[in-house]
């Protein structure tokens, strides 16, 4: 009985020694870690979708040429710093808002930044009541033209860029790739069931752009007071709209006409660009800036001596020699269509070298944004004359010809 006894008292002893109060186990967030199977995955894709070989793109060499270095180098007139247009199409807006901007200093001596967004916003809206009037016959993409902004700001006025900035929370660049084509894919199904109800189809539209751009605004504050956006525009800003011209100068059309400007972006067919030969409207560009104007520019940016990284734009004698550039080579090259309405940019300075005149360029696009001056490039002049189609400008530096018109 002892024996026993004592075996009780070992195993309740050894036992007892197990039963101890159990560490509590704590748990973390870290980050996820990639296993093999993202090897897997790799491997997969790799064989899947081969590399393609990278394809060269034919370039100007630009080695021993004397180009501009900074925009330091220029005279320059108050604009704005740069902004990126982002993942958009809506370069017409960023060039030709930055462009009033630097108006509204010239003018006034006020220092605004105004919204692209806010008539990026009502130009979608206008595009698609033109698709139901046409029956679906007119295009709705996101490129337009600069008075597409002076007619906007009539029908809608204009806000600051801090109140209508057209980013969603946390989001950096804009991105209007989604939204268009949202957009077109609705309309899509409107046309294939001709659902021409204009108000329901706006209502719609409204509220695809209110998702992705935030809702307009209606009144604008500053100083303590209150304005409607048009209000702002013409009894803060005192900007007025009908004091700018668009003049292009193209063979297709009779010159010293208003003429419509035949390119996909102006989607209104509107008929009210002043035509002009090539040297005049060389002689009214360069007059403005060396004046202290500055100008929203519409051309071509896909030239073998268009460079992001030199950040410069050189017609190369294997295109064409500077004293063969007429109207003949710059209608020959919109025809052929290896000039295009590609692009608009806000022209704000000049500087000459070895005897020609270089411009400085503000551009929204991505590629001025590669290296150096960020948001600028250096166009050369025979650049401009070849390949920009189209500027608009203060009335004023274009007053000696406006008699010149047929109406």
């Amino acid at each position: 009985m002892k024996a026993f006894i004592s075996l009780f008292v070992l195993l309740f002893f050894i036992s007892t020694q197990f039963i101890l109060p159990q560490t509590k186990n704590k748990a973390v967030f870290e980050d996820s870690k990639q296993g093999f199977f993202k090897e897997i995955e790799k491997r997969m894709d790799e064989f899947k979708n081969p590399l393609k070989e990278k394809k060269k793109v034919f370039k100007l060499d630009v080695t021993g040429l004397n180009l501009p270095k900074s925009k330091d180098e220029f005279k320059s007139f108050w604009h704005n710093d740069p902004i990126s247009q982002g993942n958009t199409g809506t370069c017409w807006t960023f060039s030709t808002t930055s462009f009033f901007e630097s108006e509204v200093y010239r003018l006034t001596g006020k220092k605004v930044q105004l919204s692209p967004i806010h008539t990026a916003y009502w130009e979608y809206v206008e595009k698609v009541k033109e698709f139901v009037r046409t029956r679906g016959k007119s295009i709705v993409e996101e490129g337009s033209e600069a008075n597409a902004v002076t007619r906007i700001y009539k029908m809608y006025g204009a806000v600051p860029a801090d109140i209508c900035t057209g980013l969603l929370p946390g989001q950096l660049y804009h991105d209007h790739s989604d939204l268009i084509k949202e957009i077109q894919t609705y309309l899509k199904n409107v046309k294939s069931i001709c659902a021409w109800n204009e108000d329901e189809v706006v209502a719609v539209t409204k509220s695809i752009l209110n998702h992705y751009l935030g809702e307009p605004v209606s009144v604008v504050e500053v100083d303590g007071k209150k304005y409607t956006p048009k209000e702002y525009l013409t009894n803060y800003l005192k900007f007025n709209v009908d004091d700018y011209v668009d003049v292009l100068s193209y063979m297709q059309q009779p010159y010293w006409q208003q003429v419509e400007y035949e390119v996909p972006d102006n989607w209104w067919h509107n008929k009210d660009y002043y035509n002009v030969p090539l040297d005049d409207f060389m002689k009214v560009l360069k007059n403005a800036v060396k004046n202290g104007y500055t100008l929203a520019i519409g051309g071509d940016v896909s030239e073998p001596g268009y460079d992001s990284w030199t950040k410069c734009a050189i017609i190369p004698t294997f295109d064409i020699p500077s004293e063969y550039i007429d109207e003949n080579s710059r209608q020959f090259r919109f025809s052929n269509e290896t000039t295009t309405d590609d692009h608009g940019i806000h022209l704000i300075g000049y500087e000459e070298l070895d005897g020609k005149t270089w411009f400085l360029i503000k551009d929204s696009g991505a590629g001025s944004r590669n290296t150096g001056d960020k948001g600028y490039y250096f166009y050369h002049e025979d650049y401009v004359k070849l390949k920009t189609m189209d500027f608009m400008v203060h009335k004023d530096m274009f007053k000696d010809y406006l008699t010149k018109f047929n109406k």
